[in-house]
Formats: structure tokens, sequence, C-alpha cells
């Protein structure tokens, strides 16, 4: 039962990713990888507000199976955030790449602990 939590998760979440990155990046017209951040911080947020909801208790291992490892494993892509980073620096964006680089670490982890705090918060 546990691999068919991970299955359907990861099921809904690569489309999501997918159609989430297209859509983010069709409103911008620049370099920088507005869809890839948007999905990766979303996830960390997820993942984040999971971890909480888990530490206080209200949410058990399929919730972290289906939501954790499912969705969010195939929502982020950590590799896509490393090859975008790498083609900006290829193409002489080296600005943009750092503040890719920077920004997705920052933001990610910022997400990630507001995420925990506020399922503390609510869950407590």
């Amino acid at each position: 039962m546990n691999w068919l939590l991970v299955v359907v998760g990861g099921m809904i979440g690569a489309p999501l990713r997918y159609l989430t990155d297209r859509a983010v990046q069709s409103r911008h017209d620049s370099v920088f990888p507005w869809g890839t951040f948007a999905v990766n911080v979303t996830g960390c947020l997820v993942l984040g507000l999971l971890t909480g909801a888990t530490a206080a208790g209200a949410a058990g291992s399929s919730l972290r199976l289906f939501l954790g490892t499912g969705l969010c494993g195939a929502l982020t892509t950590y590799s896509t955030f490393s090859y975008e980073t790498l083609r900006l620096v290829e193409s002489g964006a080296r600005l943009p790449a750092a503040a890719n680089a920077a920004g997705s670490v920052a933001a990610g982890l910022g997400a990630a602990f507001g995420g925990y705090a506020l399922a503390r918060a609510l869950c407590a």
C-alpha cells in the first residue's frame, strides 16, 4: 500500500510541476527560470507544512508518503534547477545564475521553515 501512495502522489506532482512551470514561465519575459523556482519553493513550503504537522502529531505516515515522497518528490526538481543554473552561466548570464542559486536556497529554506512554524502553530 505504501508504494501506491507514493505512485499516486507522483502521478499528481509530475504534471503539476510541468503545468505550473509552463504557466509561470510564460508570464515572465526573462532568462531567469521562474517556473522551476516557483515549483521548488512551493514544494519546500509543502514539505515544511507537512513536517510541522507531523511534529505536532497531526499527520501520519500515509500522508507523508503521499505528499512528501510522492507529490513533492515529483513536483520539485533539483536536477532542473542545477541544469538551468548551468545554462545561465554558459550563456553569460552570471548574475541571474548567482541569483537563481542563492535565491532558490534562501527562498526554499525560508518556505520550509515558515511552513513548519505555521503548521506547528495551527496544529498545537
